[in-house]
């Protein structure tokens, strides 16, 4: 594999993601093989997880946004000393907020997040473990959105590709604040806001025993 290139990932229309160069590319049981171009299934049904193997076309999958998504908009909590900006369209539901930081994520109910509800440095570290990229937040005027680290997918248990390391997303319209860096692609084929994940594998039981 060429190691000069920047990894690439290009969803195809009602097929897979076409991905280049990726180096580093895991699941929960550790490395996963990969070459220099590797299709990956995104209508969820391959039976050769996590790589295409030709379903889609028999599935009907299409990769089309559909109208009733969750609205692509940015709101932002502006707290005391920090304000935490949230897109909901791109929110992939893992729950790293809720269920890390419950005096400041309040689930089902709105306005959802207080910022002033815990120190700045607990958010800051929660808003770290978002994997969508829906959460970032300002901080004396600057925002912060992005980690370091080496393109990378991991392969979520039963859920999404979650991408780091700012690898290029190809011929995709880019949400309002979204991260470039680090975001989560469907898999399971149910997201109304292909090709990033919306949650949907939690509600259409998408399993995969094998990653």
């Amino acid at each position: 594999m060429n190691n000069d290139y920047k990894p690439t990932i290009t969803p195809a229309e009602n097929g897979p993601y076409l991905v280049k160069y990726l180096k580093n590319f895991a699941n929960r049981k550790g490395p996963v093989n990969t070459k220099e171009t590797i299709a990956l299934c995104r209508c969820g049904g391959s039976k050769n997880k996590p790589f295409c193997d030709g379903t889609h076309a028999k599935n009907g999958f299409s990769s089309a946004k559909l109208d009733e998504r969750v609205k692509d908009q940015r709101d932002n909590y502006v707290g005391q000393k920090i304000t935490i900006h949230d897109n909901r369209g791109i929110c992939a539901h893992a729950g790293r907020c809720t269920d890390g930081l419950a005096a400041v994520f309040h689930l089902r109910e709105e306005p959802w997040i207080y910022p002033d509800s815990a120190n700045v440095s607990e958010i800051i570290e929660t808003i770290k473990k978002c994997p969508s990229g829906a959460l970032s937040y300002t901080v004396d005027g600057t925002e912060q959105r992005d980690n370091d680290g080496e393109p990378s997918i991991f392969i979520a248990p039963n859920g999404p590709y979650v991408v780091s390391g700012s690898p290029s997303l190809e011929n995709t319209e880019s949400a309002e604040g979204v991260s470039k860096e680090h975001f989560t692609m469907c898999r399971c084929g149910g997201s109304k806001n292909k090709p990033f994940c919306d949650g949907s594998h939690w509600y259409n039981e998408f399993t995969d025993d094998k990653n």
